[in-house]
C-alpha cells in the first residue's frame, strides 16, 4: 500500500500538461461496444479505472491494444458475454454503462449493481426506467440487473426527472440503435455528454441537441468505427488551478479551456486568483490570501460537485467566513473531519458546511475517503505548515494520472512511498 508524504509551504510555479478526461474517456469506451469494427482513442489518461475498463471489455469479448506513451487505445471485435461481473463492476461506477450498449447490440445484459466511491446511494432506477420505455424488461436478483428486449429497442420519449449524467449516457448510446426516434428530456449537459455524442455521430449516429437539454436520436441499424480524441480533463484542471491559488503560485495549465469550466474560473476570480487564457490553456496565479465565497454544487452549466472538495480546501484558508452547499450527493463532505484535523474550522449543518478561514493549517496524518477528497488533502497538504502524510490514495489513482510528477515538476515537495505488504 502506497501513500503520500507532503512538505507544505512551497508556491508551485511552471506548467502541467492536462491529461485527457476520465469521465469522458471512460464513456467513449464503452460506446465501443456499438460497432465490431475498430474504435481508436487518443488522449486517454493512464489511470486505474481506464485499466478496469479495459478489463471489463476484455471479459465481454473486446480486445484492447494499448500504447501508454501514446495515451492510445484501440478496442474491436464482436461482444461475445453480456455478463458484468460483481469483482469487475464493483471497483467502478462507470461500469453500469456498459448495461445500455449491451442491450442495444446483444438483446440482452447482466449487469452487476455499481460500486465506486462511497459519496452517496447514487441509485440506477433512472437507468432502468429509461431503458424500459425503450421496450427492455428488468429484474433485479442476486445483486445482478437482468435486462432483455424481447421485441427489441424501440425509440420513447424519457423525461429524467433530474439531469442524472449517468442515466443519459446509458440511455443516449441504448437509442444509437433502437428503432425509430428517442427524446431524452432534461438531459444532463456536461462537455462529457457533448463529447461522447460528437463521438457517436463520428461513429455513424444521429443525435442532435446535446447542448439544449433535450437530446433527440434517430435511431440507426449499425454503427461503425471511428478514430477520437478525447476531451481534456476540466475536473483535472480546476484542481491544480486550486493547486496555484492555494500555494500563491503560478501555474500554465496546458489544454486547459475555459468554456468547459467558466463556473470554476469565475469562482477562483471572485475569490481574488488571476484567470488568463491563452493559446496553450489556462494561466492560474495569486499573491496573498483569498477572500471567501458562497458555493452550491449544481448540474452543468452550475458548479460542479468533482470541484466541491478541493475549494473545501481552498476555503479553509482563505479570509473571512464562507459556505459549501452539496445538493448532489448526499455524503460528500467526508474530507471536512481530515481537514479539521489540519487546524482547519469547518462545521456541517445538514447539506451545508460553514467554513471559517484560518492563517495556516498545520501537516498531519490524514486519510483519503474518495477521488476527488483525496486531493483536497493534498492541496491542504501543499499550503500547510509542516508535514502531511496522505493515507489510501489508491482513490487517488482512480482519476489522476502522475500527481506527484506533475507537482514535483513545479517545485512541490511531494513523493510517493511504497510500503510493504
Amino acid at each position: 500500500m502506497s501513500y503520500f508524504i507532503i512538505e507544505g509551504g512551497r508556491s508551485l510555479r511552471g506548467e502541467i500538461v492536462i491529461s485527457g478526461a476520465k469521465n469522458s474517456g471512460l464513456k467513449l469506451m464503452v460506446a465501443s461496444l456499438l460497432t465490431a469494427e475498430p474504435v481508436i482513442l487518443h488522449n486517454v489518461p493512464n489511470i486505474a479505472d481506464i485499466e478496469t475498463m479495459c478489463t471489463l471489455l476484455t471479459t465481454l469479448g473486446k480486445t484492447v491494444s494499448k500504447d501508454k506513451e501514446a495515451h492510445s487505445l484501440v478496442i474491436e471485435g464482436p461482444v461475445c458475454s453480456v455478463e458484468a461481473p460483481y469483482d469487475i463492476v464493483s471497483k467502478m461506477r462507470a461500469s453500469i454503462l456498459v448495461l445500455g450498449p449491451l442491450l442495444a447490440r446483444a438483446g440482452e445484459a447482466r449487469v452487476s449493481l455499481p460500486g465506486g466511491c462511497a459519496i452517496g446511494t447514487r441509485p440506477v432506477d433512472l437507468h432502468l426506467k429509461g431503458l424500459e420505455v425503450l421496450g427492455a424488461q428488468i429484474t433485479l436478483e442476486n445483486g445482478y440487473i437482468n435486462a432483455t428486449t424481447p421485441k427489441g429497442l424501440r425509440g420513447g420519449r424519457i423525461i429524467l426527472p433530474f439531469a442524472s449524467v449517468g442515466a443519459t449516457e446509458n440511455l443516449l448510446m441504448a437509442a444509437c440503435l433502437a428503432q425509430g426516434k428517442t427524446e431524452i428530456v432534461n438531459a444532463a449537459r456536461e462537455p462529457e455528454i457533448a463529447d461522447l455524442v460528437a463521438c457517436l455521430n463520428m461513429m455513424g449516429a444521429r443525435i442532435t441537441g446535446e447542448l439544449s437539454g433535450v437530446l433527440t436520436i434517430e435511431g440507426v441499424p449499425a454503427l461503425h468505427g471511428a478514430e477520437y480524441s478525447v476531451m481534456p480533463d476540466r475536473i483535472e484542471c480546476g484542481t491544480y488551478a486550486c493547486a496555484a491559488a492555494i500555494t500563491g503560485g503560478d501555474l500554465l495549465l496546458k489544454g486547459g479551456r475555459l468554456m468547459d469550466q467558466e463556473a470554476v474560473i469565475a469562482a477562483l476570480r471572485k475569490m481574488g486568483a488571476e484567470v488568463k487564457e491563452d493559446a496553450q490553456g489556462l494561466r492560474v496565479s495569486a499573491s496573498g490570501r483569498l477572500t471567501g465565497i458562497d458555493l452550491m454544487t449544481e448540474p452543468y452549466p452550475g458548479f460542479p460537485t468533482d470541484m466541491q472538495a478541493q475549494f473545501m480546501a481552498l476555503l479553509a484558508v482563505s479570509e473571512g467566513a464562507a459556505m459549501m452547499t452539496e445538493t448532489i450527493f448526499e455524503n460528500r463532505f467526508m474530507h471536512v473531519p481530515e481537514l479539521n484535523r489540519m487546524g482547519a474550522n469547518i462545521h456541517i449543518q445538514g447539506r451545508s458546511a460553514i467554513i471559517r478561514g484560518v492563517t495556516r493549517l498545520s501537516g498531519a496524518p490524514v486519510m483519503a475517503t474518495d477521488l476527488r477528497a483525496s486531493f483536497s488533502l493534498i492541496l491542504a497538504g501543499l499550503a500547510a505548515e509542516g508535514t502531511t502524510e496522505l493515507r489510501r490514495i489508491y482513490h487517488l489513482d482512480r482519476g489522476y494520472e502522475k500527481v506527484e510528477r506533475k507537482l514535483a515538476e513545479c517545485g512541490g515537495a511531494i513523493r510517493r512511498v511504497e510500503e510493504a505488504a
